[in-house]
């Protein structure tokens, strides 16, 4: 039987890289699965591509006009979430303490921190017991590399979040856990310079970069009950970047 068979999946940012391979293997697997995307284009090609009658919600998860527009799709469309992957995610690149902006600073932390926050607030009363809710994380949160201090540090919150909205949502039997990338191959990656890929690479221990279906096949071991004794817990998903 396929392992969200019947669920409800609501993935925000699901029209590339990651979360798009994940919103397809969900739907694979039996989920009727709920998108957003910012820009309407991307947002319909997605959702042709997931098939599987996937529903796209135009929107930006830091305008709370749009998560209230999102709530009431949902409402309307299974009245449910079984399975929330809060993806939606903005980073800047090469900015160092001091060269970071008020504005670098706000657009980084009201799509990942903010925007996460109130997409999980607003949905949570459509949330079944015993939902699943994905967060996502990154490498970065421990790494400490150089000229990621804003970026990192959004990050790090959503492993706090997961945290206390463990204890919050307990008895509920609401599970929260962090998916952690770390180098993978997405569009963004591989737009980056060469240099800075190939120093990425060589700190990972399996040798490789991963790929976006590790990522989604391990959203989808947190989506279903194969990790029902899971929660609170944060799992990289790295090569071991993080690990040793």
């Amino acid at each position: 039987m396929p392992k969200l068979d019947g669920k409800t999946a609501v993935i925000t940012g699901g029209t590339a890289g990651m979360a798009l391979t994940t919103a397809k293997l969900f739907a694979e697997e039996g989920a009727r699965v709920i998108i957003t995307g910012r820009r309407k284009e991307k947002l319909d090609e997605a959702v042709a591509e997931i098939g599987h009658d996937a529903t796209g919600v135009q929107g930006d998860v830091s305008n709370l006009e749009d998560l209230d527009r999102l709530v009431d799709a949902v409402t309307a469309h299974s009245g449910r979430v079984d399975v929330l992957f809060a993806s939606a995610g903005a980073h800047t690149l090469n900015e160092p303490l001091g060269a970071a902006t008020e504005k670098s600073f706000d657009d980084v932390f009201d799509v990942n921190v903010r925007g996460t926050f109130f997409t999980v607030q607003k949905l949570l009363p459509l949330l079944t017991d015993g939902a699943s809710i994905i967060l996502n994380g990154s490498a970065a949160a421990v790494l400490g590399n150089p000229a990621s201090t804003v970026y990192a540090a959004s990050k790090a919150a959503l492993r706090s979040f997961a945290r206390t909205w463990t204890t919050d949502l307990k008895e509920r039997h609401i599970r929260v856990n962090v998916l952690s990338p770390g180098a993978i191959r997405t569009p963004s990656f591989e737009a980056l310079p060469p240099e800075f890929i190939s120093h990425a690479l060589a700190e990972v221990p399996v040798g490789r970069a991963g790929t976006e279906a590790d990522i989604a096949t391990t959203a989808l071991f947190l989506a279903s009950a194969d990790s029902s004794y899971i929660t609170g817990a944060e799992l990289p998903v790295d090569g071991g970047l993080t690990q040793v």
